[in-house]
């Protein structure tokens, strides 16, 4: 009977342990993200953009603008950017700390040894050997352990989704750089060339007005019209400088050679398609990387909560040790010794510090939230914005060809009036000023266009590829020029 009532006693807490670990399989501390349709109501199409229209190629979009230039410095941005470098090493970052939460799974085991002597007049002169090992593990009852393995997974998915619309971002700026650099190039021959025809404009004031033709008037006109013209060159050059450099730093190289591209190889600015084809506006949203790494960093925070919940569950840690002590190294494993330990604890009291992490955890889950819906808000904005600007860009651009067209024709025939003497100078002047007004809107109108067609690709969720990619071409290096 005492037998039976010491194996009774001896099983109990083995009993309780598998309650335990049975009641911590089903316990489920922490949320998944909700529906992205029970998150932010998605309308099933557009309401304002037009999404009639041919399907482009999304994933090299950049290309339709058919610009040497915009392809070359591309792909340097996508294996040179720093940004995208530093964004890569949190990526490397992140998948370490997943490798250190699954460790949290598996036992730790940690090795000891040592040499001791004693003194005093009874000690032996023997050294003594000791050779041991220490073993720990804690049973996941309640969660905190997977809950860490998911935050992990889910902190590096963000990390992932982070990196390539980081890349999708860097892509849309160098094509919109470049194209502002080809329309301050275009602008600068235009200022260059109109400079030159009032420099003729001066030549024939000062020859009618020796010949008595005219008054001084006609001079100082003409003088004051070619100066306004000069000093807008500097300013364009300027500008172009700045684009150039910034183009510069976004392909990760100094100042300088961008620059000498430009102006070695120049083009008009580049003509997008009038008509792009838009996607379901669901559709699009799992095709931008910045809604999925805002869900990510939900699902993440929902896990963490889980994590802070946990605190307030028992935790089972087994211990053990085993080792051994000699006097010689022939004898060191002669005798082994053991111990395994078992230890169940339970928090009772801290004052609230457990209570106000996970409110804290809960309130930046709720904070993540609202950040991925407001992530959808922004897409949608993204698309519509863009779509109706790129084709308004289009209008303008026809109305400005057409105004330019009217202005050269104006400005031929002042010209031959005025030397034939049927108008004042005044009126050549004022003709003259709106043909340079008209083509510089011209060509800004254009540019306005090609930048419209670069963002709405990019509302799209275009010119990004899996982060893999992004790391394996990062990795290779600075390319030389």
């Amino acid at each position: 009977m005492s037998a039976t009532r010491i194996g009774g006693r001896r099983a109990a807490p083995l009993v309780a342990v598998a309650i335990l670990l049975a009641l911590g399989g089903c316990a489920t501390l922490s949320e998944a993200p909700p529906p992205l349709e029970q998150v932010q109501p998605v309308p099933g199409s557009w309401a304002i953009a037009d999404a009639t229209g041919p399907e482009i190629e999304l994933q090299a979009y950049w290309q339709l603008l058919d610009d040497p230039l915009i392809d070359d410095f591309v792909a340097r941005a996508r294996s040179d950017n720093l940004d995208l470098a530093q964004a890569v090493t949190r990526l490397r970052a992140a998948r370490a700390r997943l490798r250190e939460s699954r460790s949290g799974r598996l036992p730790s085991v940690s090795a000891n040894a040592g040499v001791g002597r004693d003194v005093g007049d009874l000690a032996q002169d023997d050294l003594q050997l000791v050779l041991g090992a220490d073993i720990a593990w804690e049973a996941d009852l309640f969660g905190r352990i997977s809950n860490s393995v998911e935050a992990s997974q889910a902190d590096l998915r963000a990390a992932g989704y982070s990196l390539a619309d980081l890349e999708r971002v860097i892509v849309a700026s160098v094509a919109t750089q470049t194209i502002t650099a080809r329309s301050l190039a275009r602008q600068l021959e235009i200022s260059r060339d109109t400079l030159a025809n009032q420099d003729d404009n001066l030549q024939i004031a000062r020859w009618r007005n020796q010949a008595g033709l005219v008054s001084s008037l006609d001079v100082e006109q003409a003088r004051t019209q070619r100066a306004q013209t000069l000093a807008t060159i500097p300013q364009l050059e300027s500008n172009l400088v700045a684009t150039a450099n910034a183009i510069s730093t976004l392909i990760g190289e100094p100042p300088g050679a961008v620059y000498e591209q430009l102006i070695a190889e120049p083009r008009e600015v580049p003509v997008p398609p009038l008509q792009v084809g838009l996607s379901a506006p669901a559709d699009m949203l799992r095709r931008r990387p910045d809604v999925s790494a805002a869900e990510a960093q939900l699902a993440g925070d929902l896990a963490r909560t889980g994590i802070a919940r946990a605190q307030l569950y028992p935790a089972l840690r087994l211990t053990g040790s085993v080792g051994s002590t000699a006097l010689g190294i022939d004898n060191l494993l002669d005798v082994i010794t053991g111990n395994v330990f078992a230890g169940l604890t339970q928090l009772l009291f801290d004052g609230g510090r457990t209570r106000a992490q996970i409110a804290a955890a809960e309130a930046i889950a709720d904070g993540s939230l609202a950040a991925w819906r407001q992530s959808i808000l922004v897409a949608l904005e993204d698309v519509e914005t863009a779509a109706v600007d790129l084709d308004a860009s289009d209008q303008r651009v026809a109305a400005f060809v057409e105004a330019s067209d009217g202005a050269r024709n104006a400005a031929i025939l002042a010209r031959s009036q005025y030397e034939a003497g049927l108008i004042d100078f005044q009126r050549l002047l004022t003709v003259e000023s709106s043909l340079l007004g008209a083509r510089t809107a011209e060509v800004s109108a254009e540019a306005s266009r090609a930048i419209a067609f670069v963002s709405l690709a990019r509302a799209l969720g275009g010119g990004w590829r899996s982060p893999q990619t992004i790391q394996a071409d990062i990795a290779t290096g600075p390319q030389q020029p």
